[in-house]
């Protein structure tokens, strides 16, 4: 009988958009370029010599990669992101789509695509997530695009998909037998195309506008397709010459309200129209993949650098899904780079083919000459793989053109030629580099050890960039350009310095996000809380307190209308027992409505005073005003007070969440019971070992404190790194601590919920209230967030956030207390300070998180994102000053009544939670702030 004929799929050419920055038209084009870079690389000195990774990747070096990932078992970095992936596919496409899900247009760029067996899982679970009404066999929902190096391997494994082909199984070269049914997956919902070039140029090509640019091309062709009734043809793009419009800068601040003018400003955040008006208006997402830790052969330097220029607009649904190694034992690491069966040892070698292809020779670099070395640099956290020279050589590098010289380079027997370094992150190397890159995290994926980790990341709206541990090296005070100071970019200011132009900026994207965008126009004449202002009132507030600060600066009338700077003045803080008793000076506001301002009137003057401000910014850059000490005072305190009141603002709000309260716009919303199975897996071992729950310090001496009086300001110049404080900061002072013991972590809400609801009467002393952060809902309790309440099964290993009274009656029943000042201040000097991984303020979540001190790098850590109760109450000491500008802003509340509170919580603006002196103070009974307390034992 004869056999049955195999039907082969028609192999159709992929579309392929050249996205190469150099004008060759070569099939290595990305080898060819490079001559220049390799030359001055071989010409350094001995001991650093090098050659770019780049040579690693022709078309015999990806496929070798390839067998690395498929053959080589030591490197554990493909397999267990693989896993990952296969395992958390549908959960991590479901977060990159967010709420919005998948938007008709959209685009999923690849960054060093590969063989694209690990997108495979991510393009099916994609495919399944595209709603089957989306499906259009000519215009897909989705574009995927694979961007690499070589166009030959781009049509191979494009190929492999489009033709059915499982990129999971092998096949023959030519064979059409065991066809996976990935291509008729994405058939008409996902498109599958190729992108040819560098990292660099597929980038560029993006914020040229490239995309819409094809987007817009391929429905003409289908539209064309259709009205002449045939198919169409698959033709290679030309590469973008021209220049389409851009996307809009992740530092672009046309939304900030100091940019309009006239009475009625826009809202801060653009409401597009809706309906297809939206859909043609508004530019779809793009979603960026950069897998296997690619990024690690970049320099850190230069990682900041690339991470800043992705094409990533704030608010938009962009994500960037990046795969990171972690900082593992050296043998793991260097095993996964030097395996048994010499995969990877060959794929190295290649790079000196290469290197001599695009030299003119392949054969330049003997390879019998070379070998292979490599080591884990465990103080620069990086792997690093080098040829080493057997014995001394000299290679004649042939010229390029005929008017040319041959170069001619020696090497000493032994010399290394550095060839790829591998950077591995640490959880500070990743808080740090986020932070620098102005990414925020939405969720991150690892397998069970730990060893690696996929995190997904959006751009933000705004970015206040953690403070790093090393600060700037002082300079002399004359030597600084104070227009290059005020601009940030001489990088001599330190961290609490005056704040730059930038960081007003920034805080003033916070305070209108919040302001404009989380506060419903009915909600302005209420009061989520009773013990503060009703929430139009800070509207008027932030701008009158820095009118009337720089009135008294500058000996000018304050803006108009003048009377604001008496309504919006100074807020409230009434006793807690008796709201009708309050002990300080504070603005006489209206009883009814209709007496305030309008919002509208509120917003321009709110706009007005923002330019009165930029205006001493531009007179002191260009020399019209000197820059003392008291002026960089004056601004340094009102632009913390505007982060400070941002909080207070949002404390009020999340009162009102779920009922009122808008939710944080243009951030992605977290998807709390997926981090919740990621908390317990971290944290559950945690808890569950209360032996090991305490830490035991002193005796010591402890630092409170720095020196920073404002009576000096007159006398003495303004530098750069002088470290402004507010008045209870100052001066520097010693203390003594006594041995004590004290928790890892802040009361948690599951431990603090077991207690209160009485599960352990026995052991209940006192009665405590029901925290503020909780509401009951159906009878049950929850825990409240700006996204509205969640379960306590959630939010059960988070910091509790209740008032002082009811913590210290916690502490009593588990034996202890709440520490001191100095001795909170003890353990953050030695767990908490710093750049610590994952420290939870500034915006990185709009939530608290479990505390990570006590688990790992030596217990360092951070509290989950709370500032922390101290038994020390707000009093004077020695040395203590008030301030003149500010007279109430400490002094009014020395009255036994406020407890010292230190931190910061998970809004917090960095230069305030980082600043290791500053002291904030709340009634001890006052339920609303964000503060939670550890414990602390007398030894």
């Amino acid at each position: 009988m004869a056999a049955k004929a195999v039907t082969f799929p028609k192999r159709v050419e992929p579309k392929i958009v050249d996205v190469r920055l150099d004008s060759a038209a070569t099939e290595t084009t990305s080898i060819g370029s490079i001559r220049s870079v390799i030359i001055a690389g071989l010409t350094q000195a001995a001991g650093r010599k090098t050659l770019p990774t780049l040579l690693l990747y022709d078309e015999r070096g990806l496929r070798l990669y390839d067998a690395i990932t498929t053959e080589a078992t030591e490197y554990y970095l493909y397999a267990i992101e693989e896993a990952i992936l296969k395992d958390n596919g549908t959960e991590v496409v479901t977060a990159i789509h967010g709420e919005k899900g998948v938007v008709d247009g959209e685009v999923i760029l690849e960054l060093g695509a590969g063989a694209l067996r690990k997108t495979s899982h991510i393009l099916r679970n994609l495919a399944s997530l595209v709603d089957n009404r989306k499906v259009d066999t000519d215009i897909p929902p989705v574009t995927y695009y694979a961007l690499d190096l070589e166009r030959s391997e781009l049509v191979r494994t494009l190929n492999q998909i489009t033709m059915d082909k499982d990129p999971h199984e092998s096949y023959p070269e030519g064979s059409g037998e065991n066809y996976g049914a990935l291509g008729a997956e994405l058939s008409g919902k996902v498109a599958v195309r190729g992108m040819w070039g560098t990292y660099d140029g597929g980038v560029q090509f993006v914020n040229r506008g490239g995309l819409e640019k094809l987007c817009t091309a391929d429905r003409a062709e289908s539209a064309d397709a259709n009205n002449r009734g045939r198919p169409t043809v698959d033709t290679t793009t030309s590469r973008a010459d021209s220049s389409p419009h851009s996307k809009p800068s992740a530092d672009s601040d046309s939304d900030s309200i100091s940019r309009y003018s006239g009475t009625t400003p826009p809202s801060p955040t653009w409401t597009p129209p809706e309906g297809k008006e939206m859909e043609s208006l508004v530019p779809p997402p793009l979603h960026i993949l950069f897998l296997g830790s690619s990024l690690g052969n970049f320099s850190r330097a230069d990682m900041v650098t690339f991470l800043s220029q992705l094409p990533l607009r704030p608010g938009s649904g962009d994500t960037l899904l990046l795969g990171l190694d972690g900082d593992n034992p050296a043998g793991l690491v260097e095993r996964a780079y030097n395996d048994e069966k010499g995969i990877t040892k060959e794929f190295i070698m290649n790079g000196l083919r290469g290197a001599g292809r695009a030299l003119g020779d392949e054969h330049l670099f003997i390879e019998s000459k070379w070998e292979y070395v490599n080591f884990y640099n465990e103080a620069k956290r990086r792997h690093e793989a080098y040829y080493k020279s057997i014995g001394p050589q000299t290679v004649k590098i042939p010229a390029a053109e005929e008017h040319d010289t041959e170069t001619i380079v020696t090497f000493a027997d032994g010399e290394l030629i550095e060839v790829e370094v591998s950077h591995k992150y640490s959880a500070d190397d990743k808080v740090a580099l986020f932070s620098a890159s102005n990414l925020r995290v939405i969720q991150q994926w690892k397998d069970p050890e730990g060893l690696y980790s996929l995190v997904l990341l959006e751009r933000p709206p705004f970015h206040l960039p953690l403070v790093g541990l090393d600060s700037s090296t002082a300079v002399d005070q004359q030597t600084s350009n104070t227009s290059a100071l005020l601009n940030g970019t001489d990088k001599s200011l330190g961290p609490y310095s005056v704040p730059t132009v930038g960081d007003w900026r920034e805080i003033w994207k916070v305070w209108d996000l919040i302001a404009l965008g989380m506060i419903p126009p009915w909600m302005l004449h209420q009061k989520p809380i009773d013990l503060r202002h009703k929430c139009l009132f800070y509207l008027g507030h932030i701008p009158a307190f820095l009118d009337i600060q720089l009135s008294g600066l500058l000996e000018e009338p304050n803006t108009e209308p003048e009377h604001y700077k008496h309504l919006f003045e100074r807020g409230i803080d009434p006793v807690v027992d008796d709201p009708t008793q309050i002990h300080h000076s504070h603005s006489e506001v209206p009883e009814a409505d209709s007496d305030w301002p309008a919002l509208e009137e509120i917003l321009d003057y709110h706009n007005r005073v923002r330019q009165r401000l930029l205006k001493l910014y531009e007179d002191l850059s260009t020399g019209k005003r000197v820059l003392t000490r008291k002026i960089a005072r004056v601004l340094f305190m009102t632009c913390e007070h505007e982060g400070l009141h941002a909080e207070t603002l949002l404390y009020m709000l999340i009162q009102r969440a779920g009922s009122g309260t808008l939710p944080p716009p243009s951030f992605s919303a977290p998807r709390f019971s997926e981090l919740a199975k990621e908390w317990d897996v971290e944290y559950l071992s945690f808890y569950d070992s209360p032996s090991g729950s305490v830490v035991t310090l002193g005796p010591q001496k402890v630092v409170l404190g720095h020196d920073d009086r404002e009576s000096d300001d007159l006398t003495v110049p303004f530098s750069p790194q002088h470290e402004f404080g507010w008045d209870n900061e100052s001066p520097r002072r010693e203390v003594d601590v006594a041995k004590f013991r004290i928790s890892w972590r802040p009361v948690t809400n599951g431990e603090f919920c077991q207690y209160w609801s009485g599960a352990s009467t026995d052991q209940r002393k006192e009665t405590v209230a029901m925290p503020a952060s909780w509401v009951k809902i159906d009878g049950i309790v929850h825990v409240r967030t700006l996204y509205g309440a969640v379960s306590m099964e959630i939010a059960k290993h988070w910091p509790v956030q209740t008032n002082y009274d009811d913590l210290s009656a916690y502490a009593k029943v588990k034996g202890g207390r709440i520490p001191t000042v100095s001795e909170l201040r003890a353990f953050w000097e030695k767990y908490q300070n710093g750049f610590v991984g994952s420290t939870n303020v500034g915006f990185r979540n709009w939530h608290p998180t479990p505390a990570t001190t006590g688990v790992k790098n030596g217990g360092r850590g951070h509290n989950g994102g709370v500032w922390e109760w101290t038994s020390t109450k707000l009093d004077q000491y020695e040395g203590y000053l008030p301030s003149e500008l500010y007279p109430g802003y400490s002094m009014d509340f020395c009255d036994q009544k406020h407890q010292v509170v230190i931190g910061g919580s998970y809004v917090t603006i960095p230069r305030i939670a980082q600043r290791g002196s500053f002291v904030n103070f709340y009634q001890h009974n006052y339920p609303y702030a964000w503060i939670g307390a550890r414990i602390a034992y007398d030894v």
